[in-house]
């Protein structure tokens, strides 16, 4: 009760991360060390965040109505409460996370942060220098103006392979962008989100991030790892 973790309190047997507590100390259970008594108080499970390379035809889901396969079915015994991050169109696929941590999937999927996403793509034809420079001014789509942050060709004797960089997270943006230039979307690939680079990760198969990984991550939108 309430009460009863107050008088605890007053009588200066709580202790957060080595310091004497007073109430109304603002804690946060997932980060911060607790005590009475000088001993730990278990607060909640560690939080998990995992690394994916999503395969096209799998949804971005923790269960999904039409019975079709979802991200948590590529996942050996997912931690509990572990949710993707954000999404990635049914026939899209590479870098995606899954994670426990709420406060980390806001801050990573909310446009204030403008956490950059990195894509590879395949087009139906090769982009042209007024196409690439019409793309990078904006266009307006049926929810407002979307505009690349960046966009390369990835390889000087196809005109048709892009990578781009985007800072929000709309649904179908690059393929509706892609359209609207005629310009269909062959194959997308996100290749990188915030600090992170899917590497050699093996299609469908998933792993955890490394310690340098979380902290960048968490440092990119504000947050101290757990």
């Amino acid at each position: 009760p309430r009460r009863g973790a107050d008088l605890l309190i007053d009588a200066g047997r709580v202790t957060v991360n080595g310091a004497r507590a007073v109430v109304g100390t603002a804690v946060n259970p997932n980060r911060d060390r607790i005590a009475v008594d000088g001993r730990p108080v278990a607060g909640p499970r560690r939080s998990v965040t995992l690394m994916l390379n999503k395969p096209p035809g799998v949804v971005c889901t923790v269960r999904d109505p039409h019975r079709r396969p979802t991200v948590m079915d590529l996942v050996p015994d997912p931690a509990p409460g572990m949710v993707p991050v954000g999404r990635l169109d049914a026939d899209s696929r590479g870098l995606l996370l899954l994670s426990t941590d709420g406060d980390l999937a806001h801050r990573l999927t909310h446009p204030r942060h403008g956490v950059t996403k990195r894509y590879r793509l395949v087009l139906g034809r090769g982009l042209t220098a007024p196409d690439i420079r019409r793309l990078l001014e904006g266009i307006e789509l049926e929810d407002g103006l979307a505009r690349p942050q960046s966009i390369r060709r990835v390889s000087a004797s196809r005109d048709d392979l892009i990578e781009v960089t985007i800072a929000e997270g709309r649904k179908r943006e690059l393929r509706r962008l892609c359209a609207a230039i005629d310009a269909p979307v062959v194959d997308l690939v996100r290749t990188g989100l915030g600090p992170l680079r899917l590497g050699r990760l093996g299609e469908g198969r998933s792993r955890p991030l490394t310690p340098a990984e979380l902290n960048g991550l968490y440092a990119s939108v504000g947050l101290t790892p757990p």
